[in-house]
């Protein structure tokens, strides 16, 4: 199922490896959007509220994991272009083990400060116990969100981004048939939502694990060849952990885990902000959170499938290619941004009924108010992740960070200065947003043209 993306047509070769990737980052969505859904109706705002607040808590904390993983896949595939094996399999080494470490980190630092954590959120005392008691659960599928996570980068560096997906899609429908059990049958409350998707993510990490190991242990011992089999188990002489490894793997893996940490720990801020407004504003925050990320996970998707496309032909010199490769890519994502944004306008009610009951019309009012300014500028958001990408696969993951700043710090800055003190209040927020993205696009594209040959 390997691909190489140096050969071919470029639109058709991006969009082929892209589909799986935005396909399995769709059923990715599923688990928390199952959670939201089903916890909404059926138990109630208030957990509405709190697994929504938890959701933004969780992706704050997996995408240290998912940047760590998301920069050594650019090395791997940037390995791939070259032809380089012997790298690219030492760097697998090294990758793993520094990413596991980080990973033991969180467990320890989540199990042992959770009230800390709840209190830093300011979570409302009537919804305390209930998030408690989902994130206690949570947390445990941290360590499966890293299988999973490494395993598909790796298999996407090398162009397989096809088997990801099929354990993507087992896990999603194992996580809403077990939601249905655990909420509505056995009454478990939210602490069955939470234990539904961690059962589903550990699913879906050891079983990637098991599909990209095993095959490839039966070649694991011999020479490199062109065999693309012999790819991901690292051979015994691979197995080793240099100084000049550790510098380059820290190099991809730093600057984008810290961008996307610094990326989500600015949307942790907003929902501190966003909790101090109250459970209504909370829950339409929640809900409209979810339609927002669904409806620009594609181009989300798309940038890192992007990133690796470039990141093979950076590393195999074809430098036309990676410049045809860009105007096409932009073209795509600009264009679905206009019809995704479309939709989200003309629908943004009928979304928000999908997660909250018609009657409580004061939370469903607030997330229309969202959706109606957030989706105007997809495209903003599209054209950031394709920066971010870009970047990435040229060697230059420090300016992903840097253009991250200057997003999330327009928007926590617009926002911590403006709703709390003026008659804009929480609108002021929903502002901020898009302005952070329009501002990080600007600079990008600036930089882009002024400095890269």
């Amino acid at each position: 199922m390997e691909k190489d993306l140096t050969k071919g047509n470029i639109t058709q070769t991006l969009l082929f490896f892209a589909v799986p990737m935005i396909l399995g980052n769709l059923l990715q969505q599923f688990y928390n959007i199952t959670d939201t859904v089903i916890v909404g109706r059926f138990i109630g705002p208030d957990a509405l509220a709190a697994v929504g607040s938890a959701y933004t808590l969780m992706t704050f904390l997996t995408s240290v994991i998912i940047g760590l993983c998301m920069g050594c896949g650019a090395l791997f595939s940037l390995y791939y272009g070259a032809k380089k094996i012997n790298e690219l399999k030492e760097s697998l080494w090294v990758s793993f083990w520094l990413i596991l470490a980080v990973t033991l980190m969180i467990y320890i630092i989540v199990f042992s400060c959770t009230d800390g954590i709840l209190q830093l959120l300011q979570t409302p005392a009537e919804i305390y116990e209930i998030m408690y008691d989902y994130i206690r659960v949570i947390f445990i599928g941290i360590g499966f969100t890293f299988l999973y996570n490494f395993f598909a980068f790796v298999l996407r560096a090398i162009g397989n981004s096809f088997l990801p997906l099929i354990f993507l899609a087992v896990s999603t429908v194992m996580n809403i048939v077990l939601d249905l059990w655990f909420v509505i049958g056995l009454h478990w409350g939210v602490a069955g939502a939470a234990a539904a998707t961690v059962i589903a993510q550990a699913a879906a990490g050891v079983g990637i694990v098991i599909a990209a190991f095993i095959p490839n242990r039966k070649t694991a011992e011999l020479p490199d060849t062109n065999d693309q089999t012999s790819l991901i188990f690292p051979q015994k002489c691979h197995r080793r952990i240099r100084k000049e490894m550790i510098r380059k793997v820290g190099q991809y893996a730093f600057f984008t885990c810290l961008q996307q940490s610094v990326m989500n720990f600015g949307i942790l801020m907003i929902q501190g902000l966003v909790n101090s407004f109250g459970t209504v504003i909370m829950a339409a925050f929640a809900a409209a959170v979810k339609i927002d990320t669904l409806a620009y996970m594609p181009v989300q998707e798309f940038g890192n499938a992007f990133s690796l496309f470039l990141s093979q032909n950076y590393g195999a010199g074809k430098k036309d290619r990676v410049r045809q490769g860009i105007l096409i890519s932009v073209r795509i994502s600009v264009l679905f941004c206009l019809i995704i944004s479309a939709i989200v306008w003309i629908f943004a009610r009928f979304f928000m009924e999908i997660f909250v009951d018609a009657s409580e019309t004061a939370i469903i009012d607030e997330g229309i108010r969202y959706l109606h300014i957030e989706g105007a500028f997809y495209w903003g958001i599209g054209c950031l992740f394709l920066l971010y990408g870009l970047y990435r696969a040229i060697g230059k993951p420090n300016m992903s960070l840097v253009l991250t700043v200057i997003s999330l710090g327009t928007r926590v800055a617009l926002a911590y200065l403006l709703a709390p003190s003026t008659p804009l209040g929480v609108t002021a927020i929903w502002w901020a947003i898009p302005i952070g993205w329009i501002l990080a696009d600007l600079t990008g594209f600036l930089y882009y043209k002024r400095t890269v040959k």
